[in-house]
């Protein structure tokens, strides 16, 4: 019973604290590095401790102070790290501690601070989603349709940057946030993304514990900079897309696809907030963003109760604005997804087609061209496609999803 009961704590201190450990050791040493594996040495102590020792009183604290010995004993370790030794022995000092800045939120201060304008946006996000704690690099690996090594040599290569360029660890100041909210943003939508279609095959396929949590921090984003179109279109987003969470995976384990899920279980509460953001910024007359425009589209599809009365030429409108702004892969296939409904799947499937030098190693295009390649009566090819994507695919529920389709092809 102790240790089921201390693998179960770990789990949600380990989302709860290690944000606010990493901070922590980060502000006391200036160094990620030292952070980071100080945070991870102690966790791996209370996997080994927990559940033999029995939970502490306070978790966090404990964490705290073991992660705290444990970046001690490496400066002592390092002959080099004079300045920092010093420092060090000042654990339990009596200095006040730093000021807040702009953000009271430990978690949220971590994103700001490692979103630094110094560093390539791409990097920026990397780096954050790594060191925040929710993702791990496979995880943003996946994210970034990048090969895990890859993505592992890109965050290394971050925090050699910040030493050698001896970019500073600080609170962020109310003046820094717009240099550093585009980061903060895009960090925030791929751990949402995370969490509303977990990519790994180890974890639940949808995780709201990472939909919530992003949530939540870009509810005190858009407190701090009420007027940021961006920040307010991200959060209708995340709440059109969270209002449809309880329908999309059925009772036997499977995805169910926007077009056939009961929109009577969607949330109400949520798709009415979303919606007046978005009309909130659409009633500022002002040219939208990225996040805005795909609100906008979630607009479309959680204002009708029929998925025979969704406004399709207006979505595919929409993804022609979006496409402007960013010209990617990924918004060229979601918006053939549009026109197959406007124009149909063969005007679509040639769109797709011409994508694949760059998503082929994405399971989402292969299964949407399985999509086109069924509705087509292409089943042989369908089922090809089918099993590309499978085979790609991590989501569990997602995989049955698809097999389940493929299964029902005729021969």
């Amino acid at each position: 019973m102790i240790r089921i009961d201390a693998e179960q704590t770990l789990v949600r201190v380990h989302h709860e604290e290690w944000a606010r450990v990493v901070a922590s050791l980060t502000r006391r040493f200036g160094d990620l590095d030292i952070a980071e594996e100080a945070a991870a040495e102690a966790f791996a102590t209370a996997v080994e401790r927990w559940p033999a020792d029995g939970v502490p009183p306070n978790p966090g604290a404990w964490l705290t102070t073991t992660a705290n010995h444990k970046a001690i004993d490496r400066i002592r370790r390092e002959s080099k790290r004079d300045d920092k030794h010093r420092e060090a022995q000042m654990v339990y000092d009596d200095d006040p501690p730093e000021p807040l800045g702009a953000i009271d939120d430990d978690r949220l201060r971590l994103v700001f601070t490692c979103c630094h304008p110094a560093l390539a946006l791409e990097t920026r996000v990397a780096l954050t989603l790594r060191m925040v704690g929710g993702l791990t690099v496979p995880e943003i690996a996946r994210a970034f349709l990048v090969q895990e090594t890859a993505m592992g040599q890109r965050i290394t290569r971050a925090k050699a940057k910040i030493k050698a360029a001896r970019i500073p660890y600080r609170v962020p100041s109310t003046e820094d946030l717009p240099a550093r909210v585009s980061g903060v943003l895009a960090v925030l939508f791929l751990v949402f993304n995370e969490g509303y279609l977990a990519t790994g095959p180890d974890s639940d396929p949808v995780r709201h514990e990472l939909t919530a949590e992003a949530i939540r921090l870009t509810r005190l984003i858009r407190g701090l900079m009420p007027q940021d179109g961006e920040v307010a279109g991200l959060l209708a987003l995340m709440l059109l897309t969270e209002a449809r969470r309880t329908a999309r995976i059925s009772a036997g384990g499977e995805l169910v696809p926007l077009g056939e899920q009961d929109r009577g279980a969607w949330d109400t509460a949520l798709i009415a907030e979303g919606h007046q953001l978005v009309r909130e910024r659409l009633a500022t007359g002002m040219r939208p963003g990225r996040y805005q425009i795909l609100a906008a589209i979630n607009a479309v599809h959680t204002s009708v109760r029929d998925v025979r009365d969704t406004d399709w030429s207006q979505i595919v409108a929409l993804y022609d604005q979006l496409v402007r702004l960013d010209p990617s892969a990924i918004v060229a296939l979601n918006r053939a997804i549009a026109v197959a409904e406007l124009d149909g799947p063969d005007v679509a499937l040639a769109a797709v087609d011409q994508l694949k030098d760059k998503l082929d190693g994405y399971h989402a295009y292969h299964a949407t061209r399985a999509d086109f390649l069924r509705r087509l009566g292409r089943s042989q090819e369908s089922r090809a496609a089918y099993d590309q994507a499978i085979e790609l695919a991590g989501n569990t529920a997602e995989t049955a999803y698809l097999t389940h389709r493929r299964d029902q092809l005729a021969n």
